[in-house]
């Protein structure tokens, strides 16, 4: 019999708050990370907007030395690891280490390392090149620096898997968990792609909205006018844990996972496939693997981009889930306030959904002003919903046709 898994810590740096409190009271609130880009000259760009983390110092929590040797990715994953293990009541000891695991994924890494030390390379010659470069903009260091860290010895990986990222590591740890591989995971997503390379590329591939006269209604997912995504950057790690390991700690378990479902388009590279047939099969898959049926999901964040295919077919995939039944499900896309987190994306709206049952609140959509006729379910417009919430689904596509779903319920003893 598979191990019950429930989620006791979250932590979360976000373009709505340093912290998990900050981050879901402006969430709540319907308030909009999105603004003018200040990390880079914008001169030139088609979009000069972002959903930036402001007033971020991972000094304050890491030491000024290590923060030094960490891409911005590294320092928003390990900041949100200590929350989450703080959360939790969590301690790494030389009894429990070999059984705690880090898998925090990133989709893109340190591009903004990367991108430094080219610009050094080419100004003033190789032997400037940071000797810190490659293990800095390695995608899977954010998992490797909270280990070390931590000193936490279990399974530590980072998947790589565009904007499925975040939600593809914890329904990786979901599985290591259920089968006693560790009692605890640590996983989640970091991300920070603000950069001229990162906007620059985006923008080349029109996946960007330019609404740079109205930063705080830029991001419309699910709304006929909309034009592109905004991107983000942040990380959220969430404390997963055995129901063995929370009972024996005296830890408080938030919610249960129950069910994950990965599947592929094998249709294009950026646009997903038809009908949003690939994310209706993960939806279908988690929703089986939880035990649960259809009728019982009482929310579902939607990976909801506000890209006008995602949203197109992420609603007619999810038509194909719950049916005519589909009508009466509260859904939001969070990406409407926090912009798109990119490979952590996943992991915060894992986080957001967590909190959603455990409060008991369902997040808004904002910025939905003209329904799209295609687009046609309740996507919780403008103002959040105060209700029960027995389970849930969180949804996660990607560039290369990558989809994710995880399914959350209320925990009961």
């Amino acid at each position: 019999m598979k191990n019950r898994v429930v989620v006791t810590g979250i932590g979360i740096v976000s373009p709505l708050g340093l912290d998990r409190q900050s981050t879901w009271h402006n969430l709540i609130a319907g308030k909009s990370g999105v603004a003018p880009i200040t990390s880079f000259d914008t001169e030139g760009y088609r979009t000069t907007i972002a959903a930036e983390v402001k007033g971020f110092d991972a000094a304050a929590f890491v030491g000024r030395k290590e923060a030094r040797r960490m891409d911005r990715f590294v320092q928003l994953g390990a900041v949100a690891a200590l929350e989450a293990v703080e959360h939790a009541g969590l301690k790494v000891t030389s009894d429990n280490c070999t059984r705690v695991s880090i898998m925090i994924a990133s989709g893109i890494g340190g591009i903004i390392t990367l991108s430094e030390q080219v610009g050094v390379l080419g100004s003033r010659g190789p032997s400037r090149v940071s000797p810190f470069l490659v293990p800095m903009m390695l995608p899977d260091m954010a998992s490797g620096q909270v280990s070390i860290m931590l000193g936490a010895k279990g399974p530590n990986y980072s998947t790589v898997s565009a904007c499925s990222s975040g939600a593809d590591s914890i329904g990786q740890a979901l599985e290591v968990l259920q089968e006693g591989d560790a009692d605890v995971v640590l996983a989640g997503g970091a991300e920070a792609a603000i950069c001229p390379i990162g906007v620059a590329g985006f923008n080349a591939c029109q996946a960007l909205s330019t609404r740079n006269d109205d930063p705080k209604g830029a991001s419309r997912p699910f709304d006929a006018e909309r034009d592109g995504f905004v991107i983000g950057e942040g990380a959220a790690v969430i404390v997963m844990e055995t129901l063995q390991s929370a009972v024996k700690r005296g830890a408080t378990p938030l919610v249960e996972i129950v069910g994950y479902g990965s599947t592929a388009d094998a249709n294009h590279i950026t646009q997903p496939a038809p009908e949003g047939e690939g994310a209706s099969r993960a939806m279908k898959i988690a929703i089986k693997k939880a035990g649960l049926q259809p009728d019982e999901i009482g929310y579902v964040n939607a990976h909801g981009t506000s890209t006008p295919l995602n949203d197109k077919y992420e609603t007619m995939a999810m038509k194909g889930v719950f049916d005519e039944e589909v009508y009466r499900v509260p859904i939001s896309s969070t990406k409407s306030m926090t912009g798109h987190l990119l490979g952590a994306s996943g992991a915060l709206e894992a986080a957001i959904t967590t909190l959603a049952i455990s409060e008991e609140t369902i997040p808004p959509t904002i910025n939905l002003k003209n329904a799209d006729p295609e687009c046609d379910l309740d996507y919780t417009p403008h103002i959040a919903r105060q209700g029960r919430i027995n389970a849930a689904l969180s949804n996660s596509f990607g560039f290369g046709g990558h989809n994710a779903s995880l399914a959350f319920q209320r925990y009961e003893e």
